[in-house]
């Protein structure tokens, strides 16, 4: 048993034994016990004392990402826990790789936030559910989390721009499960949100959607091509875009690229 003494209660948001002195310790678990006391004990600041042990390759046992609930978290603590939450969860996307506990985690984190009515902070933490989500095909799990943001934020004058990028991506969502939804939900999305008619995404979902229908794979790659030439795609989008384009061309076929 190695003994992580932390003087002023701050913890590693990266690596596994950042910030503790003893070197062999794995302050990953460390701050799990540390959070769970903290939030057993009204989120008080961390003890300056707290045990985890070295080679641990399991979070202790007693730790469960509901606990405790926001009934248990005094009004204005809020923040400190989703934080913890955060931290934690960034350390299982990128060191312990485990996508299923870090949705989890920024869950809980979102509700955290949502108790201190930090709905930006909130959204955040629920956009990364709704991608992590797509990406394991929860896809009515992302469509709900994209579509909530998306009508929370278009009335929004400082956020209203983003609104087109959460319908878009919804619609994708949709597109990957059936032709038919995607067509459905871009008709409700225009009706929504008039503004989102005349945006590139929404024109590049009636391309998609027309190529699909024709099962003209070269159409819908030119699309796609000529959207990216003025809007890069990221990763995600390329990995949902790829999903589409793969039901086209039928059983996997050619190499699923979209140049």
């Amino acid at each position: 048993m190695h003994v992580c003494h932390r003087q002023d209660g701050a913890f590693p948001r990266r690596g596994l034994e950042r910030g503790c002195p003893g070197g062999g310790c794995s302050c990953v678990y460390s701050l799990m016990c540390c959070l769970q006391l903290q939030e057993m004990h009204s989120v008080k600041p961390p003890s300056s004392t707290c045990s985890c042990r070295a080679n641990t390759t399991q979070p202790p046992a007693l730790w469960t990402p509901g606990t405790p609930t926001r009934r248990q978290t005094p009004k204005g603590r809020f923040t400190i826990a989703a934080k913890h939450h955060i931290t934690i969860a960034e350390i299982y996307e990128t060191e312990l790789v485990d996508i299923e506990k870090a949705i989890a985690h920024y869950e809980q984190s979102a509700d955290y936030y949502k108790g201190e009515e930090s709905n930006s902070s909130a959204n955040k933490c629920l956009l990364k559910v709704a991608a992590y989500a797509a990406q394991l095909e929860q896809y009515q799990k992302a469509i709900e989390i994209f579509e909530q943001i998306g009508a929370n934020t278009m009335d929004n004058p400082l956020l209203k721009y983003s609104a087109k990028d959460y319908f878009f991506k919804a619609a994708l969502c949709h597109f990957i499960v059936d032709e038919l939804n995607a067509k459905l939900a871009l008709e409700k999305y225009e009706e929504m949100f008039p503004a989102f008619t005349d945006s590139r995404e929404c024109k590049l979902l009636k391309k998609l959607l027309e190529a699909h229908e024709e099962q003209n794979s070269e159409a819908y790659t030119e699309a796609v091509k000529e959207f990216d030439s003025i809007s890069r795609l990221d990763q995600w989008l390329t990995t949902m875009l790829l999903r589409i384009k793969k039901s086209i061309q039928g059983d996997g076929e050619g190499d699923g690229d979209l140049k």
